[in-house]
């Protein structure tokens, strides 16, 4: 189990957390002849080379394994996305990359655990979780709603740069914090505050796309992340 929940980190950490907007339109752009391609997979070379203690020796196999099946699945996705298939190449992708992770695991271990290694196991578990709350769920929101976006920026607009992104995080952190703590209620309470903050700029724009809009990402973020809380305890369990 430990050895999996290491693979899965550096997968994280590699596609989501040290990967920008600018790599990955670099990547789509150039393709097999993008720079950033391979400082990508180098990213994840450096990140599993790392977790695993730089003990090559022992896991050669499936560094190789997952470090040319990752560059390989990426360029497939690469040459086979549309503009209209982009949200279903980044589903397929990722869960190809899960597969092989997966794989890569069974090859050494049978998903066993030790009592020592108990506490490491569940540390690597909150910070995987963290991370999909954070980053994961921020890029899969937005490759589902942009499709409908209605805002357009304008020279007077005073909202802050980025501020979006940033109270989505904040509230599904709030949001998995307050399932995996059991406080169900204050989930309630810190919708009924972002309505409130929302209500003036809906009714002054007298916009329904805007309105559905943020109706739809409020929804789909308080979702995921409360779907996240609940699946975090689950797999707690299992420990």
């Amino acid at each position: 189990m430990i050895l999996f929940l290491k693979f899965l980190l550096a997968h994280i950490l590699g596609d989501f957390v040290f990967q920008s907007e600018k790599w990955i339109k670099d990547k789509e752009e150039h393709k097999a002849k993008s720079t950033k391609l391979y400082a990508h997979i180098g990213v994840h070379a450096i990140l599993l080379l790392l977790l695993l203690q730089f003990n090559l020796q022992d896991y050669w196999l499936v560094f190789l394994l997952i470090i040319i099946s990752h560059y390989g699945i990426d360029l497939l996705k690469l040459y086979l996305q549309k503009k209209k298939t982009k949200r279903i190449w980044f589903f397929v992708d990722q869960v190809l990359h899960l597969l092989i992770i997966t794989i890569a695991t069974f090859i050494y271990t049978d998903f066993s655990f030790s009592i020592a290694s108990i506490v490491t196991e569940k540390n690597l578990l909150f910070l995987i979780f963290l991370l999909l709350v954070v980053s994961v769920s921020a890029i899969i929101i937005k490759l589902i709603i942009t499709q409908w976006n209605p805002e357009k920026k304008q020279e007077n607009d005073d909202s802050l740069a980025k501020a979006g992104r940033y109270i989505g995080i904040l509230e599904r952190l709030f949001v998995f914090t307050f399932v995996i703590t059991n406080h169900w209620e204050a989930i309630g309470f810190l919708l009924a505050a972002k309505s409130v903050f929302r209500f003036g700029d809906l009714t002054s724009s007298k916009d329904r796309k805007l309105t559905e809009y943020i109706l739809i990402g409020t929804l789909l973020s308080f979702g995921i992340a409360i779907l996240l809380g609940v699946l975090y305890l689950y797999v707690l369990n299992l420990l």
